[in-house]
């Protein structure tokens, strides 16, 4: 589960709505709420376990971005969003990158639940202020959810459509009440509900793009920025919540600075001389070759792989079925056995990567085997909607000979593609009506040309003709949105905990919805069906039995081309920096990272002008 600045993870399930029940039911004040029964850290814990709590404050990191931004509210769909806005606004709770099934309290002190989920009541500190010194207010609680679920970006109906209303109870108190179903996510998803203060922004005007640098109640401000060039951030002396449990050893550095790229080849150079500090290297090429430089060589650049242990989710090559082209799944799965992996993983990824073959690779929430009774209880309903192979053994990805060309997959796939009514005529793939199949393959980063472009050779050889189409970041994110697009590279990451999101992915509502994360196109009720189960799971078990149903519905209809994981996050850095000696299991915290007086001055007699 992740903050809504970051709405593309999450997203909410619509429900037949019930009548709410009683508001005297029976509640439990908690500093926490978890998923798995009990946090990590219990009422009264002082810091996190992974950081450093002595680690000192000052320095500046540098770090970079893609694209560019022309607006400072990233709550709303118009404009493109300056990166590091949510250094900036503070959420009601908030997850440690140790405990991503549970949120602690942050704004709000203590959180009170009833055992029917049919609502969550806010306690709000009596420290939580805003930059002004002004203090936040159960009234600038409620009117942050009212105007992100109006104006907000159009899958937030999704996401808070089981939210019948916000009540403010007293100046720190604000309850929300909810509608259908138990779902034990939404008194959660609330507590990720970032707050503005409303006497600011309702003078400005939330539904608009600005430039105006807002303040908020996060650890940072904005210092500076240029639209389209660059954004800095300054530490916030006075934060009121510096001295919280979740936040102690973090957020160490005074000044922070993000500068836009517009190409990732430029990037990298940039990095390699220095003009910025920081980054997360996700091409295994450059990964092996591109940092064997005069810096790195001599130990001014550091590299480190840093294992994890989060959900890997699925990426790859993703199918827009609302195109006629891929309405047939045979056509589908006769692209995928068209890519040859095991080559690319030779050849591109120097065999440093794994096959995907789930949804929610790397977890507990993965198919596997032939489905258990749990599993058929809820597909058995659904076979006449389903494949006959979701109710096999689990789903593999297509496994090539290693050659670039396998003459064996491509030969099923040719058979396939027939057998779905397309014929070759003239080296090209015709159907009934004679019109060629041609696929646009959209791209938003040059560097996956690469990996596209010998799919595109195997589907020449069966006649399909595939055009590789790479627009800058603005127009690439505008054609996103409107599903304007044959192909893309995509995929979907997954949490320690599967629920709301999945309606925003996958589900029917979701497909027309812009900005919804349902790339794919796909309007299933079988799926529908499924989703529900996962959303509405009272237990661990039951939640694990219905994403692997899921999982087997999803990945037996061939919506993509599976992709490739690894559990590690592979980083670069100039060596200017103090880490913790302990790295969170979900992954790195750049934010427990530190400014090193002596790394950073000894740094800057070598480090190139």
């Amino acid at each position: 589960m992740r903050s809504v600045l970051l709405p593309a993870l999450l997203a909410l399930a619509l429900a037949t709505p019930a009548t709410i029940q009683p508001s005297w039911a029976q509640t439990k004040t908690s500093h926490a709420l978890s998923l798995l029964g009990a946090p990590k850290y219990p009422a009264g814990f002082t810091q996190l376990d992974y950081v450093n709590v002595n680690a000192p404050k000052g320095g500046e990191a540098k770090l970079h971005a893609v694209g560019g931004f022309d607006s400072l509210n990233p709550f709303i769909p118009k404009g493109d969003e300056a990166p590091g806005l949510g250094l900036i606004y503070e959420t009601l709770m908030a997850s440690p990158m140790d405990d991503d099934t549970s949120e602690y309290g942050l704004i709000a002190e203590t959180v009170e639940v009833p055992d029917d989920l049919s609502f969550v009541i806010f306690n709000l500190r009596a420290e939580a202020k805003w930059a002004d010194g002004k203090p936040i207010t159960a009234e600038d609680v409620a009117w942050s959810f009212e105007q992100i679920q109006k104006h907000g970006e159009p899958m937030m109906q999704l996401y808070y459509a089981n939210v019948q209303k916000a009540e403010i109870l007293s100046p720190r108190k604000v309850k929300f009440s909810f509608t259908g179903p138990k779902n034990r996510e939404l008194p959660q998803i609330m507590g990720q509900l970032p707050v503005v203060q409303k006497a600011l922004w309702e003078k400005r005007g939330f539904d608009r793009p600005t430039l105006e640098a807002w303040a908020g109640s996060g650890p940072y401000k904005i210092a500076s920025f240029e639209a389209n060039r660059f954004i800095a951030y300054e530490r916030r002396a006075d934060w009121w919540a510096k001295d919280l449990p979740l936040n102690k050893g973090r957020y160490n550095f005074d000044r922070i600075r993000y500068d836009l790229y517009r190409d990732t080849t430029v990037t990298l150079e940039a990095f390699k001389s220095g003009q910025y500090d920081f980054r997360s290297e996700n091409i295994a090429r450059n990964w092996h070759t591109a940092y064997d430089f005069p810096a790195a060589n001599q130990g001014l650049v550091q590299k480190a792989e840093l294992p994890h242990q989060r959900p890997a989710g699925l990426s790859g090559f993703v199918f827009n079925i609302r195109k006629t082209k891929f309405s047939d799944a045979r056509v589908r799965r006769a692209i995928s056995l068209a890519f040859d992996y095991e080559w690319t993983n030779k050849t591109f990824f120097y065999g440093g990567y794994t096959r995907s073959s789930s949804y929610f690779q790397n977890s507990d929430f993965a198919a596997r085997g032939e489905p258990t009774a749990g599993e058929l209880k809820l597909l058995e309903p659904l076979r006449a909607s389903l494949p006959k192979e979701v109710f096999g053994p689990a789903f593999v990805a297509p496994v090539s000979d290693g050659s670039g060309q396998d003459r064996k997959n491509l030969r099923e796939a040719a058979a396939l593609l027939k057998a779905a009514g397309w014929e070759v005529k003239n080296g090209k793939l015709m159907d009934a009506r004679g019109e060629a199949f041609q696929i646009e393959f959209l791209l938003g980063d040059p560097s996956y040309e690469r990996l596209v472009g010998p799919l595109a050779q195997n589907l020449q050889r069966l006649g399909i003709t595939m055009n590789m189409r790479t627009v800058d970041s603005a127009q690439y994110v505008s054609r996103l949105r409107a599903f304007d697009f044959d192909m893309i590279f995509g995929g979907w990451g997954q949490s320690n905990s599967p629920g709301n999101e999945q309606r925003s992915f996958f589900s029917a509502q979701a497909a027309d919805n812009p900005a919804s994360r349902n790339w794919i196109g796909l309007k299933s009720p079988a799926v529908d069906t499924l989703i529900d189960a996962v959303i509405y799971a009272p237990e661990r078990d039951s939640l694990i039995t219905a994403t692997r149903a899921l999982d087997r519905a999803l990945t037996w209809g061939y919506y993509l081309v599976p992709g490739w994981h690894l559990p590690a996050d592979r980083v670069a850095y100039w060596d200017k920096f103090g880490r913790p000696e302990k790295n969170p299991k979900n992954g790195v915290d750049f934010m427990a990272w530190w400014v090193d007086p002596a790394k950073a001055a000894k740094l800057a007699g070598a480090k190139p002008q």
